[in-house]
């Protein structure tokens, strides 16, 4: 159905917020019905909505429940839900916040993609691992509800029990890897108790190298972690043994660890796009480096994500230059179409010095709810894009944003954040410096780590405003991420305020250029054969090797393939460069073969060649001579010759006949003319 024929519920919440109803019809099509108590006395208008059969967008989250159930008899109805209250409504600058609540109901409606799954089953097979009676208590209260196994890693003096419900082995984990459903647990000092423990439990004789597999771990030991980011590794849970309310928590939601479980496959991967290594040489390391929880491994040419470790944070597919890794919660294409229409329906509407706010649904809607309900609400001009993990906000996106004629671009992090921000920080650095080189203006990429909500209403009103374009773009955004990426920035160059061709980054820059010697290349196309986008291109009828910038992602394996050592990379933005055809780095004559005259290899390799083997090798001296022609002959030339002529292009010179000692003993004496020598 068209927007025209949708019909849009607004509500004051019991007049307790204003609501700019000139502003958002300017912003959003379709009927469009105002009322005071929505949720309660004027129910029966959200009933009637409900006959009309066209599709709803209720302008409330917090009776959303209420409506469904209101809903269930007709299940025809398609609805949306959309919070306008605490993000606007609710704030010292409510009375300009129209503009705004159009372009929140109106992103509302644009549709996301369905969620991809991932499925965890555990057997409830659980392995307790500490060092004393705690661990031993835990697996008692959880052995009616788990298959238990306990593990001591250098156990003191531990009281035997009076019967063996489960088993209490010793060792120490070396090595652990897995995830809930399916952990492999490499163990030294393995042993088992002696049955006749009396005292204390004495363990017999200890190995290395043992194996264990489980569903989950119940970390109670007190020392270093199995995994990286082990918060967020499912099915491991670790406590401190000292801390007893920790304890508790680990015991309580181990014991619910039993079933099957659905996680969200955050990560789309095309193997075939990834630019991690060619012919053994490693190239791009991007996700490798990013990635908290060792979800990506090599694999090859390319890498390997293992969905059930992902934790989702987003950081690899924000940092993959070629687009083989997306984020799929949402794709980048549909989250950047929920902020074009944000910016444009904030524009139409009468809305100006746009700052888009994004944040994740856990700490940013809480953060921007507490400055809703005690603080001075988020400002008018700010207008909230939730994200499932800010970290997976790429350089495209923050460019969509200017480009659509945003003023700046704000995230908001916890002050401690659950995932390392490192690649968001570097993504951040090389966005907010070609905004500035555009002329939108300086520090308009900010981001901001923060528990409090007045800090975060007071940096936003510090924010600076940026120079917003006069010439917004108005692309649909179609396509995999890299599509989406260059369309991305080649729309921001046209609506920059004032432009420039080229803008230098930093190194590790995912864009960028080709530096070539000249003089010192051979046209053997090693760089060719190893490029992974086709940046660098030969030519099948000449001589040349080709470049096309804006297929370029800077992963180095040109440069280190490379066996003359000919090239360099210069990280930069050639917007220039990224509309032009493809560029000729260089181009030979090719060399002709002097037999049936068909072009091969270049004139310069194959006179080069002829130099060196015609003046100092042996196989091409006296009567050999005639050998070099060889040389000058295509492939199939070559072998007719060395048939038709019936001559071994490789023979070497007869070699002299082996000596024995006796043989130089004979021939020292003959030189010295004693007359005794034979």
């Amino acid at each position: 159905m068209s927007a025209s024929s949708s019909h849009l519920l607004i509500c004051s919440c019991e007049k307790t917020m204003p609501l700019d109803g000139q502003a958002i019809a300017r912003g959003c099509s379709g009927k469009i019905t105002q009322a005071n108590q929505l949720c309660g006395l004027e129910l029966e208008r959200f009933k009637d909505a409900l006959a009309d059969g066209v599709p709803i967008t209720v302008a409330c989250t917090q009776e959303a429940p209420l409506f469904k159930e209101v809903a269930e008899n007709s299940p025809q109805a398609q609805l949306t839900f959309v919070n306008i209250r605490e993000t606007g409504g609710w704030s010292n600058d409510a009375a300009a916040a129209g503009p705004k609540a159009a372009a929140l109901i109106a992103a509302a409606a644009e549709e996301m993609p369905p969620i991809s799954l991932v499925t965890l089953e555990s057997l409830g097979v659980a392995l307790i691992y500490g060092r004393d009676e705690i661990a031993i208590e835990a697996a008692q209260r959880l052995a009616d509800r788990l298959d238990i196994t306990v593990l001591l890693t250098k156990p003191g003096d531990v009281t035997p029990r009076r019967t063996n419900e489960f088993p209490v082995l010793k060792g120490t984990v070396s090595n652990a890897r897995g995830h809930l459903g399916g952990f492999v647990l490499a163990i030294d000092d393995y042993a088992l108790p002696l049955p006749s423990s009396r005292a204390k439990l004495v363990f017999g004789p200890s190995r290395d190298g043992a194996t264990s597999t489980c569903d989950l771990i119940l970390d109670l030991s007190g020392g270093v972690p199995m995994f990286p980011a082990h918060e967020l590794r499912p099915g491991y849970l670790r406590a401190d043994p000292r801390d007893r309310t920790a304890v508790e928590r680990a015991i309580a939601d181990a014991g619910g660890l039993v079933g099957t479980f659905d996680k969200p496959r955050f990560i789309h991967f095309e193997e075939s796009l990834c630019a991690h290594s060619r012919s053994a040489i490693t190239g791009c390391t991007r996700c490798l480096d990013l990635c908290p929880t060792g979800a990506i491994t090599p694999n090859g040419n390319a890498v390997v994500i293992d969905d059930n470790v992902c934790a989702g944070c987003g950081s690899c597919a924000s940092a993959c230059p070629t687009g083989a890794a997306s984020y799929s919660l949402p794709s980048a294409d549909a989250l950047m179409r929920r902020l074009r229409t944000l910016l444009q329906t904030y524009r139409k509407a009468g809305g100006s010095d746009a700052i888009v706010l994004f944040h994740d649904g856990e700490h940013g809607e809480e953060i921007i709810d507490a400055l809703a309900r005690f603080g001075a609400g988020l400002p008018a001009n700010v207008l909230p894009l939730r994200v499932n993990e800010v970290t997976q906000l790429g350089p495209e996106i923050i460019a969509a944003v200017f480009a659509y004629g945003g003023s700046g671009a704000a995230i908001v992090t916890r002050a401690k954040p659950r995932h390392d921000t490192l690649g968001l920080r570097r993504t951040v650095e090389m966005s907010d410096s070609i905004i500035s080189a555009l002329g939108f203006g300086a520090g308009l990429v900010r981001i901001i780590e923060t528990d409090d909500p007045d800090q975060l209403r007071a940096m936003l009103d510090a924010a600076p405003v940026g120079v917003a374009t006069p010439r917004p773009a108005g692309f649909v955004p179609r396509g995999a991420k890299r599509s989406v990426l260059e369309t991305a920035f080649r729309e921001l160059h046209l609506a920059a305020p004032t432009p420039v061709d080229i803008v230098p980054l930093a190194p590790g820059a995912p864009f960028g250029g080709v530096n070539l010697n000249v003089e010192g290349c051979t046209l053997c196309h090693a760089c060719v054969t190893a490029c992974p986008t086709s940046a660098l291109s030969d030519n099948p009828d000449r001589a040349m090797l080709r470049f096309t910038e804006s297929l370029c992602v800077q992963c180095g394996l040109c440069e280190a393939t490379c066996p003359e050592k000919v090239i360099t990379l210069e990280p930069r933005l050639d917007f220039k460069a990224w509309n032009a055809p493809l560029r000729v780095l260089k181009e030979e004559e090719p060399f002709l073969c002097i037999a049936c005259g068909k072009p091969f290899g270049t004139k310069s390799s194959i006179e080069r060649v002829l130099a060196k083997l015609g003046e100092k090798h042996w196989m091409f001296q006296g009567a050999n001579a005639r050998r070099i022609d060889v040389i000058k002959m295509c492939a199939d030339c070559r072998v007719e010759a060395v048939v038709n002529e019936s001559f071994d292009p490789h023979a070497a010179p007869q070699r002299p006949p082996v000596m024995s000692t006796d043989d130089y003993l004979r021939a020292r004496d003959a030189k010295k003319g004693d007359p005794f020598g034979s």
